[in-house]
């Protein structure tokens, strides 16, 4: 790959593939040590990580390290030594990040972890809770018991972690509204500065997938879904923690929104994505795949696409619409059919105007996408 220069401010995202177990909704790139047989563990990750990070430092010219995230899998399934050798590359690469992110399973966070993970330079703790409810955990295969995961945010917090994010997913097999709120308001209850709340996907190739196309779980309810996020939406707010991106409310994270904002990054590890200077790659998935090649001198990338303008005005509009701040008015198309229908609003802006999602849009943010695309 041709060196190429950040020109925003620039994050490395760090993918981690082991979980302990396999969820039945997770279509996401990770592998359970019996699904690996024992082909890549964490110590070859370890080296071909480092490897990458070598490589992404001989390749591009970065703007400022802003942000890193470390996510999985379960990033802290790992040694603590193993990560902190990661980060520590990526510091001596790129410099200091003022955010360093990094995802934990509730069952898995000890006081040791956390000093360990303050003493690698992390900030930001993302805990994957989903909900407080045991059928509802128990349904969608969570291994974590009921309230582990608000204990975790608690002793983060008290560890001198200053930002503490909770993952919440509504729309579960068997939820009721009930057990929705109750797990907004336990949420709550553990004090975070973030939470994030999606809505079940049924992914095909899933467990979960394969229950439904079965008829033994029902498929989530549009009109259900919608009710849950508008609940959420009404007790998150009502707490303090305002939404700042469709499906995350309270102080941002600062490396999504760099998703967001169309700003570079590079993603180490299996099945990381990546996107610097207007060239986006896909790193091969397969955890011992991705190590041979590295080990081997060759680029772990699998596919790589040079965007055209057309391609990044696209992409700057369909991930900017779903930010609290909006995009610019100028330029966009059928804007008075949307704010008719209520599902933008304009606002003022010293450069002229924006336009922001209502309530109504953010639930049909899809839609509004369609409409500005030309």
């Amino acid at each position: 790959m041709a060196p190429g220069v950040c020109a925003e401010p620039f994050g490395v995202y760090v993918h981690v593939p082991f979980c302990a177990t396999r969820c039945g909704y997770c279509d996401f790139n990770t592998y359970t040590a019996g699904e690996l047989g024992g082909a890549t563990g964490p110590d070859a990750w370890a080296r071909a990580a480092r490897t990458e990070v070598a490589l992404a430092a001989s390749t591009v010219v970065a703007g400022p390290l802003q942000t890193v995230f470390v996510g999985g899998g379960t990033p802290t399934l790992l040694d603590p030594a193993l990560l902190a050798g990661v980060l520590g590359d990526v510091r001596d690469a790129f410099g200091a990040a003022t955010e360093v992110t990094v995802e934990a399973n509730p069952e898995t966070v000890t006081p040791a972890l956390l000093d360990a993970l303050l003493a690698m330079g992390v900030t930001r703790l993302s805990l994957g809770m989903q909900s407080a409810v045991p059928h509802v955990l128990a349904a969608l295969d969570r291994v974590h018991t009921p309230g582990r995961a608000v204990e975790a945010a608690r002793l983060a917090r008290a560890h001198g972690f200053g930002e503490v994010s909770l993952d919440l997913i509504y729309g579960g097999p068997g939820e009721s509204d009930e057990d929705w709120r109750r797990s907004v308001e336990t949420a709550l209850g553990a004090g975070p500065t973030h939470v994030s709340a999606y809505a079940l996907i049924v992914e095909d190739g899933t467990a979960l997938g394969r229950q439904v196309s079965r008829g033994e779980v029902a498929a989530p309810d549009d009109d259900v879904l919608a009710g849950r996020y508008e609940l959420a939406d009404a007790l998150l707010t009502a707490a303090g923690l305002p939404w700042y991106e469709v499906s995350n409310w309270g102080s941002p994270c600062r490396h999504n929104l760099a998703y967001w904002r169309s700003h570079d990054w590079w993603g180490i590890g299996p099945g990381a994505h990546s996107h610097v200077a207007g060239t986006r790659w896909l790193n091969v998935r397969h955890p011992a795949t991705y190590a041979a090649r590295l080990a081997d001198g060759v680029s772990p990338a699998q596919g790589r696409e040079l965007l055209t303008a057309a391609q990044r005005e696209d992409e700057r509009v369909l991930l900017g619409i779903r930010l609290a701040e909006g995009l610019p008015a100028a330029g966009l198309p059928g804007l008075d059919e949307l704010v008719g229908d209520g599902l933008l609003e304009r606002r003022p802006d010293r450069h002229g105007e924006r336009v922001v999602l209502t309530p109504r849009g953010r639930l049909l943010a899809d839609a509004v996408v369609r409409a500005l695309l030309p």
